[in-house]
Parts: C-alpha cells; sequence; structure tokens
C-alpha cells in the first residue's frame, strides 16, 4: 500500500516543478518586459490582428469578438478611471483637487497601465483559442452586435469623460513636465546695443 502512495506522489512532484519552472521563466520575461512599453503594445496589435484575419477568414465567432469588445471597453473605463472615486469615496484627504488652490495629486489610476496590457494580450489570446472551436460559434446577425457595441461605447465614454470634467483630471501625462528659465531681453523682442 505504501508503494501506492509513493507512486502518484513520484508522478506529481515532476509535474509540480515543470509548472513551477515555466511560472517562474514566464514571471521573468514579464518583468524584462515592463520598460519597454511600446514594444509590448506592438506585440498585442499584432496578437490582436491575427485575431481578427482569423474571425474575418472564418466567418464566424461573432459573439466571441462581441465579448471580446465589451471585456476591452471594462478594461478601458478601469484605465481612465481614479484609483479614488471622489463620487464614490468619503473625503478623507486622499481625493482628487477639485480647486486650483488645492494641493497636487498625481493622477493614479485604478488599472494601472502593464496590468491593462496584459488583460488586453490575455483577452486576445483566449479569444483566439475559442475560435478553434465550434462550440462558440453561435450564429448571430453581426451589424445588430456592431451597432449596440458601437451605442454602448458612446454612453460609456460620455459619462466617462463628464465625470473627468466634473472632478477635473485628466488621465494622461505627456513626459517629464519641463521648465525653462526666465526668457532674457534679447528673447523678448528688446534689441540690445
Amino acid at each position: 500500500m505504501e508503494g501506492v502512495g509513493g507512486d502518484a506522489a513520484s508522478v506529481v512532484a515532476p509535474l509540480a516543478k515543470l509548472r513551477n519552472d515555466f511560472t517562474r521563466t514566464f514571471q521573468y520575461y514579464l518583468d524584462r518586459s515592463t520598460p519597454h512599453m511600446v514594444q509590448r503594445w506592438l506585440g498585442t496589435l499584432a496578437v490582436a490582428a491575427i485575431y481578427m484575419l482569423r474571425v474575418y477568414y472564418v466567418q464566424g465567432f461573432y459573439i466571441v469578438s462581441y465579448g471580446l469588445g465589451i471585456y476591452i471597453l471594462n478594461l478601458l473605463i478601469g484605465f481612465l478611471s481614479p484609483k479614488i472615486d471622489p463620487e464614490l469615496e468619503v473625503l478623507d484627504g486622499a481625493s482628487l483637487p477639485t480647486k486650483g488652490s488645492d494641493e497636487f495629486r498625481p493622477f493614479v489610476r485604478r488599472l494601472p497601465e502593464f496590468k491593462f496590457w496584459y488583460s488586453i494580450t490575455k483577452a486576445f489570446c483566449v479569444a483566439f483559442l475559442m475560435t478553434f472551436f465550434s462550440l462558440f460559434d453561435v450564429p448571430v446577425f453581426w451589424p445588430i452586435l456592431l451597432c449596440y457595441w458601437v451605442v454602448l461605447f458612446v454612453l460609456t465614454m460620455k459619462r466617462q469623460i463628464m465625470h473627468m470634467i466634473k472632478y477635473r483630471y485628466v488621465p494622461f501625462s505627456i513626459g517629464k513636465q519641463r521648465y525653462t528659465g526666465k526668457k532674457s531681453a534679447a528673447s523678448k523682442g528688446r534689441i540690445v546695443d
């Protein structure tokens, strides 16, 4: 009887080691990709293009694409929203500045850029894999789904933009702010003899 338990443990141990090694290697490369934002997004664009080509050539899986679109819209809302929503949180000093005299606080996203990228990439990969199973190819009239998704996108973005205007935050920054020194007399248009 002892041999039976030992055999099962001897089979599980190499599988657990293999899974652990794969997870560690995957995490290593994921960590190395963190500072390379442009290359990561270009890779995701390539994955999205492959998915779209697959759906186009198969002429199906529109319900999978609709679900993918809804999921990406949900991720986009998390990416554009502040971590501490002034509408939902009790003002305890950790809110966004709403007046010009308020202290500047940097914008902290509810969903950071790296997690946003990783989630979108995983979603496209899962959707691509789903296109190989006819179970997910539900016959639907795709123009209706497209129109419904566009309406949903417009209404959601309108609500998000109104929230941004109401609480005066911009979820984007264009690099590091640069300060210039005082302008000299020559640069102000005065001629100095």
